[in-house]
């Protein structure tokens, strides 16, 4: 008995483990966006909501418009991605403002 539970927690232990890596879809050859519904619902098949490659798409107000709006799809990846680049934008600029705001209180020239 105790060899055979030995056994499978050597078997458990050396098996290797799940993760997104091993199961991620080869890279799209076109933008998300320009994909059909369809075709976006045939590449989600089997990927759970929360998975790197699940595309996912967004309806975006156009400039200047009241009611035209622009889809814009991309993968969980894309998206953390571009959410994480409009951060530190923001924060770069900030930072831009923050300085000369400090420049013109030192030298008195406010």
């Amino acid at each position: 008995m105790l060899d055979m539970m030995m056994v499978l927690a050597l078997a458990v232990s050396s098996a290797p483990a799940a993760s997104a890596d091993t199961d991620r879809r080869p890279a799209l050859d076109r933008p998300a966006s320009t994909m059909t519904g369809t075709e976006i619902k045939a590449y989600n098949v089997g990927l759970a909501p929360t998975h790197p490659d699940y595309i996912k798409c967004r309806k975006i107000e156009e400039i200047g418009s009241l009611v035209k709006r622009a889809r814009v799809c991309h993968t969980n990846e894309e998206w953390k991605q571009l959410w994480v680049q409009g951060n530190q934008d923001s924060r770069d600029t900030m930072d831009a403002y923050a300085s000369k705001a400090g420049d013109c209180r030192a030298t008195g020239t406010c």
